[in-house]
């Protein structure tokens, strides 16, 4: 276990409270860094989920996916930016919304990828970076899922998909 306990404190995930000498041995108190902890996926190896290997968009596992190379390269952008002590440039929208059928589902669905599509399309350039960082290339991530509810904050059920009746 002590030894784990080094490599965690090496890392930086845990520090040094306190020391007190009981006996024959000293006592270290440790406590974690950080009040939470994002793990990368990055860990998993080839086991990672892979957007390439389930191109679906209407899978969860292309979700899933999306999520974990989120998780990954934001990660990796912070870590430069505190090396470089510069702010990483992101932006985020976080919604809900509920849907009278899934039909209005499909159709939002078509309305927001096209209204994005058309978005990009207009903003988008082939010209490559040059010194001041214009023509940066940057990812579009828009996900849609069915709500959980936040137990900490949140009593109400997850939406569900109306179920169809066989006739």
């Amino acid at each position: 276990m002590n030894y784990h306990l080094k490599i965690l404190e090496q890392h930086g995930l845990i520090e040094l409270v306190s020391e007190r000498r009981r006996g024959n041995f000293t006592e270290r108190m440790l406590q974690t860094t950080s009040a939470s902890y994002v793990i990368s996926p990055g860990v998993l190896g080839g086991l990672q989920p892979d957007p390439g290997r389930a191109p679906d968009r209407l899978s969860a596992r292309w979700l899933l996916a999306l999520a974990s190379r989120l998780m990954r390269d934001v990660g990796t952008l912070l870590a430069g930016a505190q090396r470089a002590r510069r702010p990483v440039a992101t932006f985020a929208i976080d919604g809900q919304i509920r849907f009278a059928s899934a039909a209005d589902r499909a159709a939002f669905t078509e309305e927001l990828s096209a209204a994005v599509t058309e978005l990009i399309a207009k903003h988008h350039t082939d010209q490559q970076p040059d010194t001041a960082g214009t023509g940066k290339l940057n990812r579009v991530v828009i996900a849609l899922h069915p709500a959980v509810p936040d137990t900490a904050h949140d009593s109400t059920p997850p939406a569900t998909e109306p179920e169809q009746s066989q006739s």
